[in-house]
């Protein structure tokens, strides 16, 4: 399917390499996926995009793919390991200038951000799921009037329909969905998916 859809580059497959190569879990968006962040922004004509979640930076190259020539990502990565690879594998790609990678705990660094006044028209959250409910606070801060905010991994197989589940990261998705339900700030929509990472998918949403 990605070969007939023709998705995927030098930057995005050598990104992967360098992922395998140093070690790092296999838990990038699929190609289809990345492609459908990339259209997303640049429908959106993307100028400040939020990433929470870098890995290795191949979600974000994908960003950066249909962002704004002139515009910006801000991408929050908890471990070094990984920031280091995603610096490389976003230089390769040809976006060093237009990528800010802020090391340390989402959390820390996310109030920072709102200190400092910056805000965003494009918000992709993927990382850990226990905190979506907290990330999903403050990007509701960060956001600019029709901000694009989208979410990864709330199927999880169908889990999140699992009342009974004990797995915090189906706990925080639940929790993170309930919030957005009672938010009035934003509109959103919950979108499945099959594929090469399984049964899974997305939420999509607009910020008022």
């Amino acid at each position: 399917m990605t070969e007939r859809l023709r998705i995927g580059d030098e930057g995005l497959d050598a990104a992967l390499a360098n992922n395998r190569q140093k070690g790092l879990p296999a838990i990038d968006v699929s190609p289809t996926q990345g492609k459908l962040l990339t259209l997303l922004a640049r429908m959106k004509g993307a100028k400040r995009i939020l990433e929470i979640g870098t890995l290795g930076g191949y979600s974000t190259i994908c960003l950066a793919q249909g962002m704004s020539d002139t515009g910006k990502i801000v991408t929050l990565e908890y471990e070094p390991k990984h920031a280091a690879c995603a610096k490389e594998n976003i230089a390769f790609a040809g976006y060093a200038d237009q990528v800010d990678i802020i090391i340390g705990p989402a959390l820390e660094s996310l109030p920072i951000l709102h200190e400092q006044q910056q805000s965003f028209d494009f918000i992709f959250i993927d990382a850990d799921k226990p905190n979506n409910p907290h990330y999903v606070k403050w990007a509701l801060k960060l956001a600019s009037p029709g901000a694009v905010l989208v979410a990864d991994n709330v199927i999880r197989d169908g889990e999140v329909l699992n009342r009974h589940s004990t797995d915090p990261r189906v706990q925080g998705i639940r929790t993170f969905v309930e919030l957005l339900e009672q938010e009035e700030r934003i509109e959103a929509t919950a979108i499945q998916t099959v594929g090469e990472k399984g049964y899974d998918g997305f939420i999509l949403g607009i910020v008022h």
